[in-house]
């Protein structure tokens, strides 16, 4: 077991926190639980990819959980796999993609941890048609408070189960899961791609093809007004079959299994935020105009799933700030809101080079977990702006005006109320956590600015 003392940040590299930060094995965490705990409580950290702080513990200890000796085991004839917390799903999809398996959900990126999926219940570009992580998980194993371990599926302790689910690691550290796989002939999708010229055409084409696909989403430019508001490329993809690959890529179709994905150096450190408004609206306008009006291939996995991961520590680009990510969810039936909430950031708010808009489907049953049906916009902007909290603010009433929420593995500004107002089983939620940590052993910065514990 080691330990430093070390400052903390998420993937925005906001409001950092000191804590003492161990990286451990399962025994090693419950035989020394008493010890590491201490006046300010234990949270677990993967890969420090939750954008804010749900994985700081200023003052406290922060846990980086080792994978064991035998960290991923799949039985080939169910496709269940059950994974040590601490592995990346990097490292699981290096493993299972010669073997003909994929994760069922998968992130923006393959480096988050297999106990941090489940912690925020991830979602990915399936998830109109497959739902999130925690629909496919049957078992976790986890430490409680007390020190001990047990086994959780949804019908030895669905009160715990669905806690856990989406409960951003303050029910108990998950130490292995338990999931579904899918079964896939080769590393490539087949990718339908199409500039889109305004925001209606988008809803109409995204309603209309859903169902054709496994995966969906759309960049959308949020820099862009007038007619030309919501502008967007439209990607819908399934994943490639033997036959699909060779008849359009003969040479990939040689080894059609061989996943070796590349990994580039780090962006240089930026002392500034490069993305201006002006600097957004080329881009914007460049990424728009590149892309074919309609066009039918192959994508490599991590080409269609992955693509920043193709580009190490790209948050610099933001500047010394950092940035943050407001991702919510609105109701199928308030796409009004949606399209008001766009029209106010291009007209008036921050320019962002990332944002996409995906359709969501059924929710998990996790009592915190974000997922829900309707429409969700993520989108990036640079920290330190004057009058950023005030301006997200806004948004935060448009959207719980209409019953939307926040997704908390994304938040770095919400406040409690914001959070209440958006997640109503919350304090059913409490109680369940409570019953397995009366003393509050879990603990973080963000459970702590949102009233959690």
């Amino acid at each position: 077991m080691e330990s430093e003392q070390r400052a903390l940040t998420g993937w925005g590299r906001t409001a950092p926190s000191v804590a003492t930060l161990v990286r451990a094995s399962a025994d090693d965490v419950r035989s020394g639980l008493g010890e590491l705990v201490g006046e300010r409580g234990l949270i677990a950290r993967g890969l420090g990819r939750s954008y804010g702080d749900p994985a700081q513990n200023g003052g406290g200890t922060v846990v980086e959980l080792q994978p064991g000796e035998d960290p991923i085991r799949i039985d080939s004839s169910t496709g269940i796999a059950r994974v040590d917390a601490g592995v990346s799903l990097d490292r699981l999809l290096r493993e299972i993609v010669p073997l003909g398996w994929f994760v069922p959900v998968t992130p923006g990126t393959r480096f988050v941890t297999v106990g941090g999926a489940v912690a925020s219940d991830i979602h990915g570009k399936n998830h109109h048609a497959d739902g999130s992580f925690g629909a496919h998980c049957t078992e976790l194993t986890m430490l409680l408070a007390d020190g001990s371990i047990h086994s959780v599926t949804p019908t030895s302790d669905p009160d715990l189960w669905w806690a856990t689910i989406g409960g951003m690691g303050l029910t108990g550290l998950i130490l292995d899961v338990s999931f579904q796989l899918i079964p896939i002939e080769t590393r490539h999708c087949t990718v339908d791609t199409q500039r889109v010229p305004n925001l209606d055409a988008l809803i109409e084409k995204m309603e209309a093809s859903d169902h054709l696909y496994r995966y969906t989403v759309a960049w959308i430019d949020l820099v862009a007004t007038g007619r030309h508001l919501g502008r967007s490329v439209l990607s819908m993809g399934n994943h490639a079959t033997l036959d699909e690959l060779r008849e359009a890529n003969p040479k990939a179709a040689v080894d059609p299994l061989d996943f070796d994905p590349p990994v580039f150096p780090d962006i240089p450190r930026q002392p500034i935020n490069v993305w201006s408004r002006n600097a957004v609206r080329v881009f914007n306008e460049l990424w728009y105009r590149k892309t074919p009006k309609h066009h039918h291939g192959t994508e490599s996995l991590t080409g269609f799933f992955h693509p920043l991961d193709m580009a190490g520590q790209w948050t610099r680009l933001y500047g010394r700030h950092g940035f943050l990510q407001y991702q919510f969810v609105v109701p199928f039936e308030a796409i009004d809101t949606m399209r008001t909430i766009i029209t106010k950031i291009s007209e008036e708010g921050h320019a962002s080079f990332l944002a996409v808009l995906k359709r969501m489907g059924a929710e998990s049953g996790g009592l915190l977990s974000f997922p829900k049906p309707g429409w969700t916009l993520t989108y990036d902007l640079p920290a330190g702006v004057d009058g950023l909290g005030p301006w997200l603010a806004e948004l935060d009433e448009l959207v719980l005006g209409v019953g939307g929420r926040h997704y908390l593995a994304k938040d770095a500004l919400a406040t409690p109320g914001v959070v209440a107002a958006g997640y109503p089983r919350l304090d059913e939620w409490k109680t369940i956590r409570r019953r397995v940590d009366p003393d509050g052993v879990w603990a973080s910065d963000q459970a702590r600015r949102l009233d959690l514990i």
